[in-house]
C-alpha cells in the first residue's frame, strides 16, 4: 500500500509540476545615466533553450511583435524609437502566411529618456511579448517594469 501510495504522490507532484505556466523568457531591466538630464532605459530578455520572441519589426498579419510602453510621465520624455539588439533572424511562416522577424537567447531592447531639470523621478511601463518555440506558442505576455531615475 504503501507504494502505491508514494507512486501516486509522484504522479500527482509531476503533473502538478508540468501544468504550472511556463514562462521561459526572464526580463531585467535598467537605467544608466548619460548626462545630467539623459538616462538610457534598457530591457533585456533571457529566453531559454529553443524559444525565442518576435521582433518589434515584425509586420503586420504575423505573430505579436515585442513591445515596449512608457506610461505617461510629465517630467520624462522618452527620446526616438526603441532600439533592438539581438540575432534576429527572418523566415516565411506557413500559419501566418508571411516573413516572420524573431530573436532567441538574449534580446537587448535600449532607449533614450531625458529627464526635465534634473528631477528625481520613476520611468515605469510594460513589455508585451509573444513567445514561441518550434511547436507551440504560449499566450501573449506583459511584465511590468518601474526604475527610479536618480
Amino acid at each position: 500500500m504503501k507504494k502505491i501510495i508514494a507512486i501516486l504522490s509522484v504522479i500527482w507532484i509531476t503533473a502538478s509540476a508540468a501544468a504550472q505556466i511556463q514562462d521561459p523568457v526572464d526580463w531585467s531591466y535598467s537605467v544608466k545615466k548619460v548626462s545630467a538630464d539623459t538616462y538610457t532605459f534598457t530591457a533585456t530578455a533571457n529566453i531559454e533553450g529553443d524559444w525565442h520572441i518576435y521582433s518589434q519589426t515584425t509586420g503586420k498579419g504575423g505573430p505579436i511583435p515585442t513591445k515596449i510602453t512608457f506610461n505617461k510621465n510629465p517630467l520624462v520624455t522618452i527620446v526616438g524609437p526603441t532600439k533592438e539588439i539581438g540575432k534576429v533572424q527572418q523566415v516565411y511562416d506557413e500559419l501566418f502566411k508571411t516573413n516572420v522577424r524573431f530573436i532567441g537567447e538574449t534580446a537587448t531592447y535600449t532607449q533614450t529618456i531625458k529627464v526635465r531639470g534634473g528631477i528625481k523621478t520613476n520611468i515605469s511601463g510594460t513589455v508585451s511579448y509573444n513567445v514561441c518555440d518550434d511547436r507551440q506558442c504560449l499566450p501573449p505576455s506583459k511584465k511590468s517594469f518601474d526604475l527610479k531615475l536618480q
